[in-house]
């Protein structure tokens, strides 16, 4: 009997991650094994962003290393994925189901927003993997528009993983490292107020968030890493229970708080 997921908003840091987990990594493992298995992943990155939805139907996705003038041994790290024609073919058939456009993509891989976390919560590479795309220039709605027609997948044993994070301002860490090496308020001042309205499912005000969340324009300038967390959300089904299983802060002010979303 196929067990219905949760959808899933994971971190997935600075790409060093990889290689010094710590506890956020440690929560995503933890979460992972207490998870039923899936059928198969579909994983969306925030460093995949297209006009349009986009599903990846490689067999064989390759890892992509995105990143430039990080420490070598990140550069010999792989995640040997398969993907599955007939599971991506179910998600295209859901996208279009609810009404919006959708592509195919035969040669997308998994670039470090999708690898990275996978090969923590998936080490043995067991789970076929679907890369799905964001769309940035369509915003909070979009994508948990997008999220929603996802959310029948969870009950034929499909986990939606969305990868980002909850605060993104590299700038702000370059000034952080450079300087006295605290944390600014407005990470924990947006943290708290998203999760509060995650809690409370406030559709309309985390929708608005970009006027209405203290310090939101602070904690991202552009908003495409925190675009996968409304595609979880609109993926957990209407009144899915939420829960943060993990909250913390690296690089000074990264937020690399997870979050659940299980269908009531």
């Amino acid at each position: 009997m196929t067990q219905t997921q949760p959808a899933l908003f994971v971190p997935h840091g600075a790409p060093t991650f990889a290689l010094r987990p710590g506890a956020a990594g440690a929560a995503l493992v933890r979460l992972a094994k207490s998870l039923p298995a899936p059928r198969a992943i579909v994983i969306v990155s925030a460093h995949w962003d297209t006009a349009v939805p986009t599903v990846g139907f490689a067999e064989r996705p390759e890892t992509i290393h995105d990143f430039w003038g990080f420490p070598e041994e990140l550069y010999g790290l792989n995640y040997p994925a398969t993907g599955c024609r007939e599971a991506a073919e179910e998600v295209v058939a859901a996208i279009q189901a609810a009404g919006l456009p959708v592509q195919k993509n035969a040669e997308r891989g998994l670039d470090h927003g999708a690898w990275i976390p996978l090969r923590l919560m998936f080490p043995d590479a067991d789970v076929p993997v679907i890369p799905l795309s964001i769309q940035s220039r369509g915003g909070a709605a979009q994508a948990y528009q997008l999220g929603q027609a996802l959310a029948p997948l969870a009950r034929r044993g499909f986990l939606v993983i969305a990868s980002g994070n909850i605060t993104h301002n590299l700038r702000d860490y370059q000034v952080a490292a450079r300087n006295s090496g605290q944390t600014p308020a407005y990470v924990r001042d947006f943290t708290d107020w998203l999760a509060a309205r995650l809690a409370s499912r406030d559709i309309p005000a985390l929708l608005d968030y970009r006027r209405q969340a203290p310090g939101a324009v602070q904690a991202h300038p552009s908003d495409e890493h925190l675009l996968p967390l409304y595609v979880a959300f609109g993926a957990g089904g209407d009144g899915a229970r939420s829960e943060r299983f993990h909250a913390g802060i690296d690089d000074y002010v990264i937020a690399m708080d997870a979050y659940s979303f299980l269908p009531r």
